[in-house]
């Protein structure tokens, strides 16, 4: 009864519902599925249909499909959607951007994942939560993610986001431009990004504009510069080709953040022929990579996964994604429709109503009524987009609430 196909769907249900437990998903199946997720039925399955007897609601044995699900299915699955997507939407778009970023997820306390993903440590101790390090690619317009890399945050075998960059920058679509903030902005991230073809538009410390430069910085500096490796870096990383640099153009402008904050000098290293004003405003988009880290984390619940085991953890984060890139792909039928842009949808509203409607539109059989079903679900979707504010919200300063009255430690 649990083919790949069924499991993968109902994995990415629990995820659309912010990781509800297996028991949900057991009832949605249960609730009724299409005959197509069955192709070959087997002779349970026909008596189903059959009968109408319904089979038992207990999780176990979609535990053990889940478990005994191949990665390497989960992964191919992942990469066809989002390939697809990808060719779809962005149809007719000049040199897509994508952006890079870095965030962490903390995992189930058991023995498997804290000896492959160790606990952070500070004054008081080792934390509770084995904690993974993940870099994700998004789409700039469309908001579409690939399939992310990830490595254990801390401890010996800990990985960097450069280093994860490595891995996922030959997966990425060709000819893309990768963006990246000032912990991107490094020189081993410029040439993977140089020799596998991909320009950047990439974020400098002061300290390493001034020493690319070689100079002190000032506002509107637009020079073309040959990046060569420091001395620190060739020992990082000994494989680096003696002659190895990127030629790019340095972008300095003194800019005015939109919270009040005092001007700053932003310098930006690019190998874009753009001009100054339109490498600003790319960059100036940049904030939407945290706004869909927010959305996986807090949307989909991507922050605490439940998974007890190194591959359970994999093939969560992989249909997470899958699920993200499901309601892109429904902003995208709605902004074709209005003529406005894909981020200007709410995510979670959208996420909500393909809730609602998904098991309605799998299970309906007549093409008339499911036209109609899918009218009024896309009727939804078009009332999901951001209110245009014509005044400027005012900004709160950060502040907590006051710390209750403390437990004792728990002791193991």
């Amino acid at each position: 009864m649990y083919s790949s196909l069924v499991v993968i769907w109902l994995m990415i249900l629990q995820r659309l519902r912010g990781g509800a437990p297996l028991e949900v998903a057991v009832i949605e199946l249960l609730a009724g599925l299409p005959h197509s997720f069955w192709p070959h039925p087997a002779k349970r399955i026909r008596d189903w249909q059959r009968t109408g007897k319904t089979p038992s609601s207990y999780t176990g044995a979609y535990n053990q499909a889940r478990q005994a699900l191949a990665l390497s299915v989960v992964q191919d699955s992942c990469d066809r959607i989002f390939g697809s997507l990808a060719a779809e939407l962005d149809a007719g778009q000049h040199a897509p951007t994508y952006l890079l970023d870095g965030s962490s997820m903390r995992l189930a306390h058991s023995a498997e994942l804290i000896q492959e993903f160790p606990p952070g440590s500070n004054q008081h101790g080792q934390g509770h939560w084995p904690v993974a390090l993940v870099l994700v690619a998004h789409d700039l317009r469309t908001g579409l993610a690939m399939r992310p890399e990830w490595g254990p945050m801390y401890g010996a075998k800990a990985v960097s986001e450069q280093k994860l960059l490595e891995a996922l920058i030959r997966r990425l679509p060709a000819g893309v431009t990768v963006m990246g903030d000032a912990n991107f902005g490094v020189f081993t991230v410029a040439h993977a990004a140089a020799g596998a073809k991909h320009p950047v538009l990439l974020r400098l410390t002061t300290a390493r504009a001034q020493r690319l430069t070689g100079r002190s910085l000032r506002d509107g500096v637009d020079r073309t510069v040959v990046w060569r490796p420091s001395p620190y870096e060739r020992r990082c990383h000994p494989e680096l080709d003696p002659q190895a640099s990127v030629t790019g153009r340095l972008v300095v402008r003194r800019v005015q953040p939109n919270n009040g904050a005092r001007p700053f000098l932003l310098a930006l290293f690019t190998t874009l022929e753009q001009t100054p004003k339109q490498i600003l405003e790319l960059y100036g988009q940049r904030w939407n990579i945290e706004t869909d880290l927010r959305t996986l984390k807090k949307t989909l619940r991507l922050d605490q996964l439940s998974s007890a085991t190194v591959e359970m953890v994999a093939k969560e984060i992989e249909v997470g994604i899958a699920s993200y890139n499901l309601v892109r792909a429904m902003i995208h039928v709605a902004s074709r429709q209005s003529g406005s842009v894909p981020r200007s949808y709410s995510f979670t509203r959208v996420s909500r109503i393909v809730q609602i409607f998904s098991n309605k539109l799998a299970t309906v059989t007549d093409p008339c009524a499911e036209h109609q079903l899918f009218d009024q679900m896309m009727r939804h979707i078009q009332q999901s987009q951001h209110p245009r504010r014509t005044k400027r919200r005012p900004s709160y300063p950060r502040q907590v609430w006051q710390r209750g009255k403390y437990f004792p430690t728990h002791k193991s």
